[in-house]
């Protein structure tokens, strides 16, 4: 994921802003199987007030510009979602710096790095049925690809096809986190909402990326 940093990363936001916002309706349904049904349309008003404010965020560098985004996404995103979106952005951010190049270790440090953030402003870990499901397995997928070897476009290909699979699993999970968690082994049987919600994105940056790389 070579190349000047800015550009990568302002591919990897605005995809991610616009998978939310296209899905609002879907990630919605999907959180009220068990949940508070508000996933969709918290994520959808968060990310519409980072694309309405798109040409004013710094672009110093790809740490300002994350942390920028993340501080936005903090303040605008309603719910648990805001402050976990937020704390991600603003950690993968910092871990970025001010590198005008980014190497598929630093992709990954950074993505641990908002793991990392979003465990301990969550409270959760891996097993608790959340998006933590799906990003853990991404993130050592795309470690793994890269040890190897990989290019930025098979590594993705591969983390979206690892993110599917994580976020089916959730289905036999119980939920101890969020809204979902109060119904008990009732939230068995249904994916969790913010992992099959991260799982759609990855796919969708993948897509973008694999795009960006016929037209250059």
């Amino acid at each position: 994921m070579s190349g000047n940093a800015v550009p990568g990363a302002e591919l990897v936001v605005r995809t991610i802003a616009e998978t939310a916002v296209e899905n609002e309706k879907y990630f919605g349904d999907l959180d009220a199987v068990v949940g508070d049904g508000d996933l969709g349309y918290s994520l959808a008003r968060g990310f519409e007030k980072l694309l309405e404010g798109w040409d004013g965020i710094d672009r110093s560098d790809a740490g300002t510009f994350l942390k920028r985004s993340g501080m936005l996404l903090a303040s605008r995103i309603g719910g648990t979602s805001g402050p976990l979106w937020g704390t991600a952005f603003l950690r993968a951010g910092t871990a970025a710096g001010a590198a005008e190049d980014l190497t598929g270790a630093q992709v990954v440090a950074m993505l641990r790095a908002a793991i990392e953030g979003i465990k301990a402003r969550g409270q959760s870990d891996v097993g608790d049925k959340t998006l933590l499901d799906v990003l853990v397995p991404m993130a050592d997928c795309l470690a793994r690809e890269f040890a190897a070897g990989a290019g930025a476009e098979q590594a993705l290909r591969a983390a979206a096809t690892v993110s599917r699979e994580a976020a089916e699993a959730t289905k036999e999970m119980v939920a101890k986190r969020g809204r979902a968690s109060y119904t008990g082994e009732r939230s068995r049987g249904s994916v969790d909402a913010g992992a099959t919600a991260v799982a759609v994105i990855v796919e969708r940056i993948s897509e973008s990326w694999q795009k960006r790389g016929a037209r250059s």
